[in-house]
């Protein structure tokens, strides 16, 4: 009666063995996809802080001519969004939208990029992930 009771047991950790190893390949999988998700964002708000610091430089000098220097250089909406163009095409960086907003002392620049991540096929379904970052920046004047 004994051996009958093992021969029916036999094989049956086999099952709990394949999912253990399923489970484990998933959570690898998407620790994979999870850190190329966040390398892809930090790419992009790299992008975007470099463009709001060259935005934030960019003063209008007519504006800084007639009206002189207070609390901070005077930015208009036209001398930040050339600024960024440029700093986005000195740098030979691709995204797929981006926007240049000032109150004429801050600029507030958002970037966007569209990324295919790693595995994106199985989290996404094939469709790629949008990452976006904000960043803004003031050129202050020394008192």
């Amino acid at each position: 009666m004994q051996r009958d009771r093992q021969a029916t047991e036999r094989g049956s950790t086999l099952p709990l063995v394949l999912v253990c190893w399923l489970v484990a390949a998933f959570m690898a999988v998407g620790a994979i996809a999870a850190s190329d998700a966040f390398l892809e964002q930090q790419e992009v708000q790299s992008i975007c802080d470099g463009a709001a610091l060259a935005a934030a430089n960019a003063t209008d000098e007519s504006v800084l001519y007639t009206a002189g220097v207070g609390s901070a250089l005077p930015l208009t909406r036209a001398s930040t969004q050339a600024a960024v163009a440029d700093q986005l095409a000195d740098g030979g960086t691709r995204l797929d939208a981006w926007s240049a907003e000032t109150d004429g002392a801050e600029v507030t620049v958002r970037c966007t990029r569209w990324v295919q991540i790693a595995f994106g096929w199985l989290f996404l379904g094939g469709q790629p992930l949008e990452r976006t970052a904000v960043a803004s920046a003031r050129a202050p004047t020394a008192p």
